[in-house]
């Protein structure tokens, strides 16, 4: 039996593969998404970038139309030195091109 772990690990294989075009990513995330949710990703993401660049929070909520909880998780996150979206920051610093 395939566990979660597995799923996860195809995923990821399959969203490296499928960001080598960057039309079929965005059709794979329009399908593999509701809009809402593809929305509220990118809008997340939005909002780890406001707050590495010390916006206040109440700021980005109120420009991004999202609740001050949704920043501060954000934010939470961002104190995990080692996680996904300190990486993801990194990595938009050795390329600035693709944020």
């Amino acid at each position: 039996m395939r566990t979660t772990a597995h799923y996860k690990g195809e995923l990821i294989r399959l969203l490296r593969e499928v960001a080598k075009e960057p039309e079929t990513l965005n059709a794979f995330l329009v399908d593999i998404f509701t809009p809402t949710e593809y929305d509220e990703i990118a809008r997340r993401w939005q909002i780890v970038k406001q707050l590495n660049k010390n916006t206040p929070q109440r700021k980005i909520a109120k420009d991004l139309r999202v609740g001050v909880a949704t920043v501060t998780r954000g934010a939470r996150e961002l104190l995990d030195k080692e996680g996904g979206f300190i990486q993801a920051l990194k990595l938009c610093k050795r390329k600035p091109n693709i944020c």
